[in-house]
């Protein structure tokens, strides 16, 4: 009777600790933190201390919504809860708590989804996007005060390695809806981006202002948020960005006169708005998982000026990244979009992230290609 339980004792502290080598801490853990983990098959672990709860239920982003998860109470108060495999990239995920949203203690929070957010990272492999022995760039905060939101809005500005020693092009870049300033800083990644290709040469140094994507003055924002609300905030920032942020940026910085405007989700529809309606300004407009509000079937651009680009004497580039796991909408966008140019010979470049979603894996790797191929 011994000689059984001896072999079961063994087998179980051996699962343990295959079980401890298969595990990997995620890197958006807090310091100290165990969980959550994720083993190689991209299976995560997570484990929370909710004593009183009755039902913890894990949620998140577009990434976490084909998977599946198992969550169970231990004696000591512990919620352990287990999941399929995570699709790769970063993700926004949260609990649910007998039935109110709770952050995970156990991780660094992101500000999504309209409020500081948790996330986790499913490696993918690539280290584009990771820091590395290079000479890196700064990130700066700035605002400025707007007559045309009546209050101060803040931004933050990427300064490249060299900058002082000459001046620079200047892209003009945009976070999505639910998101701020700091979501190409912390989520994006954007300074480990571009320091990477500057140091390996594959794009020009650029100085890149972070602006924020809402722009309303105290009578708006009484109104209802919705699209037409997002058009009039996106006519506001058309404005704020030709009469007051350039003009602060080119005095205050070394720029180039050289400028570029990109943005993602959202972002996306204000780079086009603000590009479109000024192709003359812009060399290059950057559409990562294009979105088109406010149109029709027989208007799908009622309130984006496309046809500028039609007649302008200048030609900006246009690049479109999306996800191939994007949904069915923003697929749709991105066809309306694409069909839009291919009728009309407008030359552009269309980028597809292999097995990406609405997150921000897709923009890093937009942002990525993009910067390669502006201020040439």
């Amino acid at each position: 009777m011994q000689y059984p339980q001896k072999i079961s004792l063994i087998l179980v502290l051996f699962s343990s600790i295959v079980f401890s080598q298969t595990y990997k801490t995620s890197s958006t853990s807090l310091p100290g933190k165990e969980f959550p983990k994720i083993d190689s098959e991209r299976k995560a672990l997570f484990q929370v201390y909710f004593p009183e709860a009755r039902s913890v239920i894990l949620e998140g982003g577009d990434g976490m919504q084909s998977i599946s998860s198992t969550a169970s109470k231990d004696k000591n108060g512990f919620w352990n809860i287990s999941t399929s495999p995570l699709e790769t990239g970063f993700h926004y995920y949260w609990l649910n708590v007998d039935g109110k949203r709770t952050n995970d203690p156990n991780t660094q929070l992101y500000f999504g989804y309209g409020q500081p957010t948790s996330g986790i990272e499913v490696s993918s492999g690539e280290d584009f996007f990771m820091q590395k022995s290079v000479k890196h760039g700064t990130i700066v905060d700035d605002s400025l005060d707007s007559k045309i939101t009546q209050g101060k809005r803040n931004f933050k500005v990427y300064l490249p390695p060299n900058y002082g020693s000459k001046k620079f092009p200047v892209l003009y870049l945009y976070h999505g809806t639910g998101e701020d300033i700091t979501g190409w800083e912390k989520q994006g990644y954007i300074r480990n981006i571009l320091d990477h290709l500057f140091a390996e040469k594959k794009a020009k140094e650029m100085i890149v202002v972070m602006d924020y994507g809402v722009a309303l003055n105290p009578e708006q924002v009484k109104m209802p948020d919705n699209h037409s609300r997002t058009v009039i905030s996106s006519k506001n920032l058309d404005r704020i960005v030709i009469q007051e942020l350039i003009p602060y940026i080119d005095k205050k910085y070394k720029t180039s006169g050289q400028k570029a405007i990109a943005g993602l989700s959202r972002g996306s529809y204000q780079a086009m708005l603000i590009g479109f309606s000024h192709p003359e300004l812009f060399s290059a407009i950057g559409v990562f998982s294009p979105v088109i509000y406010e149109g029709t079937k027989t208007e799908p651009f009622k309130e984006l000026p496309i046809g500028s680009l039609l007649t302008s004497k200048k030609k900006p580039f246009v690049f479109i990244g999306i996800g191939e796991k994007e949904s069915t909408m923003f697929i749709e966008f991105n066809q309306i979009l694409t069909g839009f140019l291919s009728q009309n010979h407008y030359p552009y470049v269309l980028y597809q992230s292999p097995d990406t979603y609405h997150e921000w894996l897709t923009w890093r790797r937009s942002l990525y290609q993009f910067a390669q191929k502006i201020f040439k």
